[in-house]
């Protein structure tokens, strides 16, 4: 520790506090926790003023720096968006507490009374680029579910982030617990990354990464802890044959325009051989009158005209207003597309067949599947979760919309009286 740099004293100084803050609240009462949350939102209120202030200053470095459209819309809050962070942390003071909550209980032969209980996980450690809506997230879903969190944005939205933790800390210590269990760091130094992903001495029990995809490869790629990730939101929309035609224009481009830099909007349209000639047209009329451009493979653009799409363009999540579009032989096509080149995060048919609709739902590996509803439902807050930590498109512990019960554990309470194994 003598000959640690002090970038290093520092980080191991913040896992150190964030493990002593994650007991505290560990035994902390659902009640304080919930008065801790209610005053998040408060003192978010309070603060908007301030918060909007530090954000106009990254907003204009981040237009300074030439940075791109679909990057500082992800950056920029404004009343509206802000009046939606406070709403999703009421959201989350008002569900029910997972931390204690039995999930399962049986009694064996023997008498013993086993109980699986969901715990907080403990310490949390969250590195995100350029959205400063996740440190509000963040925190209060870690608060909800018991864990002390340790946030590290990016340099772009370091005012902003500041800002935001400053406000969620002040209502921790006026509910009596400890202001650690929410700390960002506050260096800009990218070292910072690999001590958090180094685990900061055993103090880090997971990381989650949200961001984009050279981020999460750093961090799945280097990471000595386990990680909550996904690389890219390459989401599908699926128009099959009995897709009705008015839903199929209305979700489509709701999936793609609504929000193009979100991680759940649609990258790639498939359409069914069978009623492309009919509804393709009205489809690529209303996308490219709300300034879409498309890129379709050649019985697309027989169809309608479009740019040409590469093999790339089939696993490019765009984060802009493109779309590339291609013509399949049916729903196996259509999910066959999908496992080839989706990367498991969300995908929606359009069909009024309910035999199909179930087969897709079904046969699809992504972590989000719909029908009839457009891909920009891929949100926690739409989940019901008040708000979400990020989208999780492994197989292990949580997938989709990782929320507060998504930030819990659990382990098993077994009691008796007096059993001993023979």
């Amino acid at each position: 520790m003598d000959d640690a740099s002090p970038l290093l004293r520092q980080m191991l100084d913040i896992g150190q506090r964030a493990r002593a803050a994650s007991r505290a609240l560990a035994d902390a009462s659902s009640a304080t926790r919930n008065a801790a949350l209610t005053a998040i939102a408060q003192e978010l209120r309070a603060a908007s003023d301030s918060i909007l202030s530090a954000n106009a200053q990254d907003v204009a470095r981040a237009g300074e720096a030439g940075l791109d459209h679909a990057f500082i819309d992800r950056l920029t809050l404004n009343a509206t968006r802000l009046d939606a962070i406070v709403s999703g942390v009421e959201i989350i003071a008002a569900l029910p507490d997972p931390v204690g909550a039995t999930t399962e209980e049986w009694t064996r032969p023997n008498g013993l009374r086993i109980a699986r209980v969901r715990t907080p996980i403990g310490v949390i450690g969250m590195i995100f680029e350029s959205r400063p809506n996740v440190a509000a997230d963040a925190g209060a879903l870690a608060l909800r579910a018991g864990n002390a969190i340790i946030l590290r944005g990016g340099s772009d939205s370091a005012a902003s982030s500041a800002a935001i933790v400053a406000a969620l800390r002040k209502a921790l210590a006026s509910a009596g617990l400890p202001e650690d269990a929410i700390q960002v760091v506050p260096s800009a130094d990218r070292a910072a990354v690999g001590h958090m992903l180094a685990g900061l001495g055993g103090a880090i029990d997971i990381i989650i990464p949200r961001g984009g995809k050279s981020l999460v490869a750093r961090v799945q790629s280097e990471a000595h802890v386990p990680v909550f990730a996904h690389l890219e939101g390459v989401c599908h929309t699926y128009i099959h044959a009995d897709a009705g035609a008015a839903k199929a224009v209305a979700i489509t481009v709701n999936a793609k325009l609504r929000r193009v830099s979100v991680c759940g909007a649609t990258e790639t349209l498939l359409i069914d051989r069978a009623v492309a000639p009919s509804l393709l047209p009205s489809i690529a009329e209303a996308l490219t009158a709300e300034g879409c451009a498309l890129r379709g493979d050649a019985e697309a653009r027989a169809i309608m005209p479009m740019a040409d799409a590469t093999e790339d363009d089939w696993r490019t999540e765009y984060l802009a207003p493109i779309l590339s579009v291609r013509v399949v032989d049916g729903i196996d096509a259509a999910i066959a597309h999908i496992a080839h080149y989706g990367s498991q995060h969300t995908e929606c048919i359009v069909t009024e067949n309910a035999s199909a609709a179930d087969t897709f739902l079904r046969r699809v590996d992504s972590a989000i599947v719909l029908h009839n509803a457009s891909t920009q439902f891929a949100d926690g807050g739409e989940f019901g979760f008040g708000g979400e930590i990020g989208i999780a498109t492994g197989r292990l512990h949580a997938r989709g919309p990782v929320g507060a019960e998504q930030l819990t554990t659990f382990k098993y309470v077994v009691r008796g009286d007096g059993q001993v194994r023979p």
